[in-house]
């Protein structure tokens, strides 16, 4: 993958990365420069959740499939309130929307919260390029951003430019896109007999996404979303009867609030759900270490499979990291000479058996690596917010009896 042309037009972008691979194509979206982390993402479908997810915060998403942007932008999908992906690298950009729940098209949405993204190249190559050499930083480059006191840049000074970006490993990213404030998610009407909320979870933004609230909410759970810096006296204060972790970006290894605000959760044993990041943070605070992967989970055809009933799932991942425990046997948690009693992975991933879950054994606390939230699908998961639900309502009934 090298530059095809060396002609300077209006519309040309380059995309490089930092072991100097360039490939040629057009500006899509906003121009400008951009530099990220950047990975690949295999759904099919779901492009408007992809670009909206926290989780992507500081990358630059390519689309292994070949056609973007066919059924535009609309004001219903978004996971959040912005777009966060760095950039956005597609194929073959569609000529105009077509749906009738389409308000604008994916080209003018990018352009208009100044995301850099490129078009006409190579998705297929630059797929099998960063599966066999492991995800690396990239940079897009068009318009101006090409140019250097009026004259064409080099391919060296942008590789430059782009080894300059800071790595994903090491980031601490979840309060950059966390919420300022709190705010409630109430339960969705007649999702109770009485009205009444079954269960009240603190919901610990580390980049949400809007659809996990409205998953409990759908099952009569009121939801406070609270921001990544929330203390463990301030989620006391809201007495929940569960906690739970959200998706986000960065390397958990560099999460150490978050982990030691999930260690004051163990250790007043209330019941505990965390996905993708949560499920990494909750690795962490048991005393199991994380590492990188080579080129992650992106996409919404994952096969996972639940231990505890043998059925595997299709599942939604965005992931770079994982929790690195004993796979094939149940083991106590490491941190503080095994406080928190015996660990077992619940999940595991078919395609390289990575960790998707853990669940404790003497402690009221599970999560997944994967996206149960469905958005933008599949739903096999779905069944994971109704096990948390079943956990805080068990643990209610106990504790009433025992008082």
């Amino acid at each position: 993958m090298t530059t095809t042309s060396t002609t300077l037009t209006a519309d040309r972008a380059l995309l490089v990365l930092e072991d100097g691979t360039v490939q040629d194509g057009r500006a899509y979206g906003a121009r400008g420069t951009t530099v990220g982390e950047i990975v690949f993402n295999t759904g099919m479908t779901g492009y408007q959740e992809t670009l909206t997810d926290p989780s992507y915060h500081r990358q630059v998403v390519v689309m292994t499939a070949p056609h973007i942007g066919n059924t535009g932008v609309n004001d219903e999908d978004a996971e959040s309130r912005q777009i966060w992906v760095a950039g956005f690298v597609v194929r073959d950009p569609a000529r105009r929307p077509s749906s009738w729940r389409s308000r604008r098209s994916l080209d003018d949405e990018l352009a208009e919260q100044g995301v850099v993204g490129i078009s006409d190249v190579d998705t297929r190559a630059l797929t099998r390029h960063l599966r066999e050499l492991g995800v690396m930083r990239g940079g897009i480059f068009s318009g101006d951003a090409l140019l250097r006191d009026g004259r064409p840049r080099t391919v060296e000074d942008l590789v430059a430019e782009v080894k300059d970006a800071p790595a994903m490993s090491g980031a601490d990213l979840a309060r950059e896109v966390s919420t300022g404030e709190a705010y409630v998610v109430e339960p969705v009407d007649g999702s109770t007999p009485d009205g009444a909320p079954v269960a009240t979870v603190v919901a610990v933004d580390l980049g949400i996404k809007s659809m996990t609230p409205q998953r409990l909410a759908e099952r009569g759970v009121r939801v406070h979303v609270v921001p990544a810096t929330t203390t463990a006296e301030e989620i006391d204060a809201l007495a929940p009867d569960g906690v739970f972790f959200s998706n986000g970006p960065g390397d958990p290894a560099a999460a150490t609030h978050e982990v030691e605000l999930l260690r004051g959760v163990l250790d007043r044993r209330t019941p505990f759900f965390g996905i993708c990041f949560g499920n990494q943070i909750l690795g962490r605070a048991l005393g199991y270490g994380t590492y990188k992967l080579a080129y992650g989970h992106r996409g919404i055809n994952q096969p996972v499979m639940d231990r505890r009933t043998g059925k595997v799932e299709v599942t939604a991942h965005n992931h770079g990291f994982a929790v690195d425990a004993p796979v094939d046997a149940e083991s106590t948690a490491p941190h503080d000479g095994g406080r928190y009693g015996r660990v077992v992975v619940s999940h595991v991933g078919l395609n390289d058996q990575v960790v998707e879950g853990l669940e404790c054994l003497d402690l009221p606390a599970f999560s997944v690596q994967y996206h149960p939230e469905a958005a933008a699908g599949p739903h096999d998961a779905a069944y994971l917010f109704d096990r948390f639900v079943e956990l805080m309502t068990s643990r209610a009934q106990q504790t009433t009896k025992e008082n």
